[in-house]
């Protein structure tokens, strides 16, 4: 699968979001080592600091599926990372981050994205 099409899974994903406050409607589409893709999406909530971003539902449903650290190769989300986001997606071992900012298709490892992580 090439960045481009994971990008199209992620951007497909994004119209079941569920954001009645911000209208931001973000997707997210996970490339399992084992060609699996699975999506996630934001969903906010009245109380905003309850909201979940589409990589870390996108991230969860993985777990839920079985997937471990290591077994990521790469995500697609359709809106530049968050820091939290940045630092689940670094856990979790991806390969390379694909999104889309300032209309260009942007290909980064994690590192790159957060750099002096933390680490345990």
């Amino acid at each position: 699968m090439t960045d481009q099409d994971l990008y199209g899974r992620a951007k497909a994903a994004a119209a079941g979001a569920y954001a009645p406050y911000s209208k931001f409607l973000v997707g997210a589409a996970v490339l399992l080592r084992d060609g699996r893709v699975l999506t996630g999406v934001n969903v906010e909530n009245a109380s905003y600091p309850l909201g979940m971003c589409a990589e870390r539902c996108a991230l969860a449903r993985a777990v839920a599926e079985g997937a471990r650290p290591g077994d990521v190769e790469a995500i697609a989300v359709t809106a530049s990372p968050c820091g939290g986001c940045r630092q689940w997606i670094l856990e979790f071992g991806a390969e390379r981050v694909v999104f889309m900012h300032g209309g260009e298709l942007l290909v980064r490892r994690p590192d790159e994205l957060l750099p002096d992580s933390f680490q345990l």
